[in-house]
C-alpha cells in the first residue's frame, strides 16, 4: 500500500517559517528522530504532549505506506541544570539527594516514561538509543569539529567557537537570532570562564573530582555537552543528512541551533531537511511550574488524585483532548476542557461501536468519498488534527441520523465509512476504545474479586508496591478501587 503516491502532504519547517511541500530524501523512506526526555524524574504532561504529537506523525507516515525510521532518544547522561555549561547534572543531582546510583535513577524515570507513553496508546520508535550508548561516536565527532577549526580546547574541556563558526556558516538561522545581537545582549565572561566567547558552547566538559558520571576522553575524564548527543545519535541511525527532526519549541534555541552548528562543522552538511516543533501545554492559562503548584503529572490525571481536576479521566480522553489542537499551536489543560473532550470522545466510541446495527439501502444521501477525502485533506496539511476531528464528528451525526431512519447508507459507503474510521481514529489519532472497557461491569465483577483480594492478601503481607501497582494500573484504566468498613468497592468512570 502506497497512498503516499496520491497524497500532496505539506508540513510546516520550523527553518523556512512556512509549509513546504513533503519530499522525502529518499522515495518512500523517512527518518525521523525526536529529542527525547532527560530521565531524571516523573515525565512531564507537557513533554507528552510533544511526543503525542510526533507519536502521531509517526502513525500517519505508517498508514500512508512509508517505511519510517524513528528515532527518539533517552538524555541519560550530560544534561546541566538551567541547560547550561556550568553546573551539576540533572540525573547525578538527582542521585545524590536520593543516595542512589546516577544509572537507578534512569532506570526508574526510563521504566515511568516507557508506562505512560504504554497508557496514552504510543507506538515505540524504531530505535531508541541512549546517550551514555554513544560516547565514542561523540568523541569522535568532538575530534572531526577541532580538526576543522570550529572548537577549542582548555583545561580539558572543549567549548565550539560559534564566531568563528558564524564567518563561514549561520549560527541562529533556526530560530531566526543573529551572532551579532546575541552578543550585544549578552554579558561579558567573568574572569573565570574558559569560553572565549559568551555564546560559544560545551561540547565536553572536564570532570571535577566530585562530578559521578564521567567517561575517558583525549583531552581527561569527562563527560559530554547536552547538545552533542542528539548530533551523534541521529546521524549514526539516520545519515548525515535526514528528512525530520523534531522536538518542543523550547529546545529551537539553544539546542537544535547547536545541534545544526555541530553537523555542518563536523561533515559541512545541513543535517535536517524539515525541523519541525510542537508548542507546549499550559494548565489554567498559565505556564505549568511545580515551583508554583500549577502542575499536575499524567498519573494524577488518570487517579485523580490531584487538587486540580475534579475528577479522573482516562488516558484515551487526555489524548483525544491533545489531538483537538494543531501540534504547533500552545494548548490549555483544564477541568472545563476536559470534562467536554470526555463527553465529545464518548459519543465518538457510541457511534464507532454501532456499525452492526446500521441498516443499508440502494443508495447513500451523502457523498463519503468526498468527506474521506478532506480527511486526508486535513492530514496533508501539516497534520491538522482539529480540522479531521471536525470532519469525523460530520460522520458521527450521519451516522446517528441513520440509526434515527432520517437518513440512508449503501453497504459500499457503509464499508468504506467504518474503515476510514477505524483508520483515522484509532490507527492514526491513536484513541483507543476504553469506553468499552468501562461499559461492561458485569464481565469485569469476577476478575475485579479475584484483583481485590491479591490486593488485600499484599497489604496483609506489607508488599504495598503489589497493592499500590494493582490500584494505579486499574485506576488507569477508570476503575477506582474505594476501601470502605465493609471492604473493597469498585466503580467504573
Amino acid at each position: 500500500m502506497q497512498l503516499y503516491k496520491n497524497q500532496n502532504l505539506r508540513v510546516h519547517n520550523s527553518l523556512s517559517g512556512q509549509k513546504e511541500a513533503f519530499q522525502p530524501i529518499n522515495e518512500g523512506h523517512i527518518g525521523m528522530y525526536v529529542c527525547g526526555p532527560t530521565v531524571y524524574s516523573n515525565v512531564h504532561l507537557g513533554n507528552c504532549r510533544t511526543f503525542m504529537s510526533f507519536d502521531m506523525i509517526f502513525r500517519y507516515f505508517k498508514h500512508l505506506g512509508y517505511k519510517v525510521r524513528y528515532v527518539r532518544n533517552i538524555t541519560d547522561a550530560g544534561h546541566l541544570e538551567n541547560d547550561a555549561d556550568e553546573g551539576e547534572d540533572k540525573i547525578a543531582k538527582k542521585a545524590k539527594l536520593e543516595q542512589i546510583e546516577p544509572m537507578e535513577v534512569v532506570q526508574r524515570y526510563t521504566v515511568d516514561f516507557h508506562e505512560t507513553l504504554q497508557k496514552f496508546n504510543f507506538l515505540p520508535p524504531s530505535i531508541e538509543p541512549t546517550a551514555t550508548g554513544h560516547i565514542i561516536e561523540q568523541i569522535e565527532i568532538i575530534k572531526e569539529i577541532l580538526e576543522k577549526g570550529f572548537a577549542y580546547e582548555v583545561n580539558g574541556s572543549v567549548y565550539f567557537d560559534v564566531p568563528k563558526f558564524n564567518e563561514s556558516h549561520e549560527y541562529g538561522k533556526l530560530s531566526g537570532r543573529k551572532l551579532e545581537d546575541m552578543i550585544a545582549n549578552t554579558r561579558e565572561l567573568t574572569a573565570q570562564s574558559e569560553k572565549r566567547s559568551p555564546q560559544d558552547f560545551a561540547l565536553w566538559k572536564k570532570a571535577e573530582p566530585q562530578h559521578i558520571m564521567r567517561w575517558p576522553s583525549p583531552w581527561g575524564d569527562g563527560f559530554p555537552g547536552w547538545h552533542l548527543e542528539c548530533t551523534a545519535m541521529s546521524t549514526k541511525y539516520l545519515g548525515e543528512t535526514f528528512d525530520i527532526h523534531g522536538g518542543g519549541m523550547d529546545l529551537k534555541f539553544p539546542h537544535h541551533e547547536c545541534e545544526i552548528a555541530q553537523s555542518e562543522a563536523s561533515t559541512g552538511k545541513s543535517p535536517v531537511k524539515y525541523w519541525l516543533h510542537a508548542n507546549m501545554l499550559t494548565l489554567n492559562g498559565k505556564k505549568m511550574s511545580k515551583s508554583t503548584g500549577n502542575n499536575i503529572y499524567p498519573s494524577e490525571m488518570f487517579s485523580g488524585e490531584n487538587n486540580i481536576m475534579s475528577k479522573a479521566y482516562a488516558p484515551a480522553v487526555v489524548r483525544f483532548f491533545m489531538m483537538q489542537a494543531h501540534y504547533t499551536s500552545i494548548l490549555d489543560l483544564s477541568d472545563d476542557a476536559l470534562q467536554a473532550s470526555e463527553k465529545g470522545y464518548n459519543r465518538l466510541m457510541d457511534a464507532m461501536e454501532c456499525f452492526e446495527d446500521l441498516k443499508t439501502e440502494l443508495k447513500s444521501d451523502f457523498d463519503y468519498k468526498t468527506w474521506q477525502q478532506k480527511c486526508y485533506d486535513a492530514m496533508n496539511d501539516d497534520f491538522n488534527t482539529p480540522i479531521l476531528i471536525a470532519h469525523i464528528f460530520d460522520a458521527v451525526k450521519h451516522i446517528n441520523l441513520i440509526k434515527e431512519g432520517n437518513e440512508s447508507i449503501s453497504q459500499e459507503d457503509k464499508t468504506l465509512l467504518q474503515t476510514t474510521l477505524h483508520n483515522f481514529v484509532y490507527d492514526i489519532l491513536g484513541i483507543e476504545n476504553q469506553k468499552a472497557i468501562k461499559n461492561d461491569t458485569s464481565a469485569l465483577s469476577g476478575v475485579m474479586e479475584l484483583l481485590i483480594q491479591l490486593r488485600n492478601e499484599a497489604r496483609a503481607n506489607k508488599d504495598f508496591a503489589t497493592s499500590d501497582k494493582i490500584r494505579d494500573e486499574l485506576t488507569a484504566l477508570g476503575i477506582q478501587l474505594k476501601d470502605g468498613k465493609e471492604g473493597t468497592t469498585f466503580s467504573v468512570n
